[in-house]
């Protein structure tokens, strides 16, 4: 069955936590898709996946890539699973069409966004009325994942 992971972001933005959390994912040996809202995000998030790090990078492509179905990693802002992923990352409120696809879905979404957070909670009660175990993580003071429900 799918887990779908709220990530209540409060002390750290998108930026920092996304690659974290890949990075995770990756060590796991599972492919990632990340859904953003507009291309110019995608573009935004391209970028920063190259260059998070000074010592290190996520290798990684966007759906637009010829070989998208060979990256780990695939940036997209469509419904589908270019590369054969087990975790669909959603940013920016972006619905997935079909979380069950997946072993694990990731929503994360910024706390100190009233919209967000809204959207998020719509996304919360939609997986719960599907029948997914839905998890919800917030951070501490000093930006780790708590587990909250």
């Amino acid at each position: 069955m799918t887990e779908v992971h709220f990530y209540h972001l409060q002390s750290q933005p998108l930026e920092r936590a996304l690659p974290l959390l890949i990075e995770k994912c990756l060590e796991r040996g599972w492919r990632c898709v990340v859904q953003a809202a507009s291309d110019e995000r995608v573009d935004a998030l391209d970028s920063l996946l190259w260059t998070y790090r000074d010592d290190s990078f996520l290798a990684h492509g966007t759906d637009r890539d010829e070989e998208a179905a060979e990256h780990p990693v695939v940036l997209t802002t469509k419904p589908g699973n270019p590369n054969g992923a087990a975790v669909r990352f959603l940013v920016d409120g972006a619905a997935a069409a079909d979380l069950a696809a997946y072993r694990r879905a990731i929503v994360l979404f910024d706390g100190n966004d009233p919209d967000a957070v809204d959207s998020a909670r719509d996304q919360w009660k939609e997986a719960q009325g599907e029948g997914f175990e839905v998890i919800y993580w917030q951070q501490d003071k000093e930006g780790r994942w708590q587990k909250k429900a």
